[in-house]
């Protein structure tokens, strides 16, 4: 079934016109700080290694799962596509994404395939039946998030248009919440198991998790995770920003309300003011508890109380969970602020002596964490923008040469702290938001010099910046005084 409906998906896929961009040449990343381009070159050469044959049943897709299974799963995809896009596996991404929009369903209760393998069947391993099957309620909203996330660093329009990703979007945000209970006031109330298998066996994994309401898959007579509030958040306010670029203003603003419902009862409900710190679930015993989901807090971005996020973010910086939880700390301790801390994790990760390294979602973790943390790279397709910000506190340089975004490609190099050089090599002109970290009057753009503009980030650091259009085949140096 899977395949017949992958069949489809592409059919249509191509009928709408749009073309592949091949990377010509691989993307490469060099620094002084050697011991980053040491860590770079082994996620590379690891997460390419993952990289499925295009022969296989299922199509192009690359390894986004326990290893053995041959297999791509929903939250590894959501996690790993942004690096995957580095690495010039989009034909990948966009066949796995279509997978998973495509095989959403009534009579799964609105949920997808949890886990597809290279056979494109649903994997063995996570799916017996339509009725009994392994999910995880969060999936839907990580996905929902992750083709908007492609859309914005690619400029391809069929991650948030094509009809198999409309009818996803609008099945997520309305049937799948009441198939599940998932409403913002119900989160604490809502049936352990509204879904399960007649006769239900609690001794039965696919009866018992079928709708685990969280991540966090170790915790046992579990109602709710904290992650699967911030997911719900993350994936109306995803929703809202969707319907908004698509010029569906009253309903957008109907969506970025029902966000934050979700974010206040997360505030209200889920803080746990003696320890200060977030609940991460809420078991069927009406007891609240805290494990590993406070990542996903980070990673949802769910987290708007400045002095709560920034304990929640020491917490998970100091925090050793499993491989898969810490795969996600270098892209997230960029964009909080801990760029000592972002640095630390990818030399963990990448270090020999660390256990279950191989992980895929490690490696394209470590590329995600270097490109889009530390060098700060931020394509926004609505605006056809690319933003860039060095994070470090050295004097270091660094640059990503063949990087394709925005239906384009760069080479991009930062200075130190107060020079960046940008060369367009691809075909579509893009605008260039240059920013610095510091207060600077002035910028010498090409031999031009310019008044900067100041803002600041979201921990309030104060921030210097420049736009300026970069046309196919221009090179841009600027230097900030």
């Amino acid at each position: 079934m899977v395949l017949l409906k992958y069949k489809a998906a592409l059919i249509l896929f191509l009928f709408t016109g749009y073309k592949i961009i091949a990377q010509e040449k691989e993307v490469t990343f060099n620094s002084s700080d050697k011991e980053l381009v040491q860590s770079f070159n082994w996620a590379k050469e690891t997460a390419l290694h993952y990289k499925g044959a295009d022969t296989d049943p299922v199509g192009p897709w690359y390894e986004s799962a326990l290893p053995p299974r041959s297999a791509f799963c929903m939250r590894d995809v959501s996690h790993q596509c942004i690096g995957a896009e580095i690495l010039g596996l989009s034909r990948q991404n966009t066949n796995m994404f279509n997978l998973f929009a495509a095989n959403i369903s009534q009579s799964k209760d609105w949920c997808s395939y949890w886990e597809i393998n290279k056979w494109a069947k649903p994997a063995p391993d996570d799916y017996r039946n339509d009725k009994e099957f392994w999910y995880n309620l969060p999936a839907n909203f990580d996905i929902l998030n992750a083709s908007w996330r492609m859309y914005l660093w690619t400029g391809d329009s069929h991650y948030i248009d094509a009809p198999a990703f409309v009818n996803f979007q609008q099945k997520t945000v309305k049937e799948y919440i009441d198939a599940w209970v998932l409403y913002p006031d119900s989160m604490l109330k809502r049936p352990a198991h509204p879904n399960a298998p007649a006769p239900y066996n609690e001794n039965d994994a696919f009866h018992r998790c079928r709708g685990l309401p969280s991540y966090s898959e170790g915790v046992p007579n579990l109602k709710t995770g904290a992650d699967l509030v911030a997911a719900l958040y993350r994936g109306m306010l995803t929703y809202s920003e969707i319907l908004a670029t698509k010029g569906k203003l009253k309903e957008a603003a109907l969506y970025a309300q029902k966000a934050q419902q979700y974010r206040k009862h997360l505030e209200a409900d889920w803080w746990n003011e003696k320890d200060n710190q977030y609940y991460t679930y809420y078991s069927n015993s009406n007891q609240f508890g805290m494990q590993e989901g406070e990542t996903f807090l980070l990673w949802f971005d769910a987290l708007k109380d400045t002095v709560r996020a920034n304990k929640t973010v020491k917490r998970v910086a100091a925090s050793r969970w499993n491989v898969e939880n810490m795969s996600y700390y270098p892209y997230l301790l960029y964009k909080f602020g801990e760029w000592e801390k972002a640095r630390e994790y990818i030399l963990f990760l990448s270090n020999p002596s660390t256990a279950r390294r191989e992980y895929p979602e490690v490696s394209y973790g470590v590329i995600e964490g270097v490109v889009q943390g530390l060098m700060g790279v931020a394509p926004d397709a609505r605006t056809k923008t690319l933003g860039t910000i060095y994070k470090t506190n050295s004097a270091d340089s660094a640059f990503v040469n063949h990087l394709s975004l925005l239906r384009t490609t760069v080479n991009l190099t930062h200075v130190g702290r107060q020079q960046s050089i940008i060369t367009n090599t691809g075909k579509q002109s893009f605008k260039w938001k240059a920013m610095f970290y510091g207060t600077f009057k002035r910028a010498n753009i090409n031999g031009n010099t310019v008044a900067l503009k100041k803002g600041a980030d979201d921990q309030n650091r104060m921030i210097s910046f420049v736009e300026t259009t970069v046309t196919p085949g221009k090179k841009v140096n600027i230097k900030v005084y």
